[in-house]
């Protein structure tokens, strides 16, 4: 019974992991399927596209899955994808903003909103939670790519406004959100593959929340992860101790 009670919980785990690869590959096809249509399908012309191919390849999605992408973007019955941005509270009335990339807002706004009150959070309207964030360019490098100081000096001669290392994750580079492409475009003459590139909501403000209500805060922020329409969520949590 124990042997086959572990084997059921090997096929559970790797079955979690094959949901959210496929679902991380979805997201990340939709962006690159987005930015090919709004701008050139030569990466090298059209900066959006590229980061977006970055990020795919750093989560070891297949050249194949890549192409098709782009391709799709080509389609004539493709869907108008619409970036809608949602803020709300979540538990202990943390600050969230959803970015999400959808084809119905109207299915979008009914699930997410859904998802807030489900959680005990409150659904807000724009403006609501953002003003304890920042807009930031974001752009994260493997850690073993380049050492603490040399990444330092590079993203400050890259304009850059900050350099934060994790260490043996990744480096996370902080920019002005107007000049990200810029900041980047200097970075690749050094660096050849980037984790991620993207604007992000940084917190300026931040709500410290219990150890022990952590277990909560992390299933509301996995479920709306989990909706198919979400790209990015972000909140303003901070976890004592």
């Amino acid at each position: 019974m124990a042997g086959h009670s572990h084997w059921a919980g090997i096929k559970h785990k790797k079955g979690r992991a094959d949901k959210i690869r496929s679902k991380m590959f979805s997201k990340l096809s939709r962006e690159i399927t987005v930015a090919a249509k709004l701008g050139d399908k030569n990466p090298e012309m059209n900066a959006r596209l590229r980061s977006a191919i970055q990020s795919a390849r750093a989560a070891n999605m297949p050249n194949d899955n890549i192409d098709r992408a782009i391709d799709k973007s080509e389609a004539g019955d493709q869907s108008n994808f619409e970036s809608i941005r949602y803020e709300g509270f979540g538990p202990k009335n943390i600050a969230v903003i959803v970015d999400t990339l959808t084809d119905n807002k109207n299915r979008t706004a009914s699930s997410i909103r859904t998802l807030f009150q489900k959680n005990g959070g409150s659904f807000g309207t724009q403006g609501s939670s953002s003003h304890n964030f920042k807009q930031t360019g974001v752009i994260k490098i493997e850690y073993s790519l380049i050492n603490e100081e040399d990444i330092i000096d590079l993203a400050l001669n890259s304009g850059a406004e900050d350099c934060i290392s994790y260490k043996n994750n990744f480096h996370e580079i902080h920019c002005e959100k107007e000049k990200i492409y810029k900041v980047k475009k200097l970075l690749e003459d050094k660096i050849d593959s980037f984790i991620s590139t993207g604007i992000e909501w940084i917190p300026i403000i931040f709500n410290e929340i219990n150890h022990k209500d952590k277990d909560e805060i992390i299933s509301f922020l996995d479920c709306l992860e989990d909706d198919d329409d979400v790209q990015n969520v972000y909140s303003n949590v901070k976890f004592k101790g």
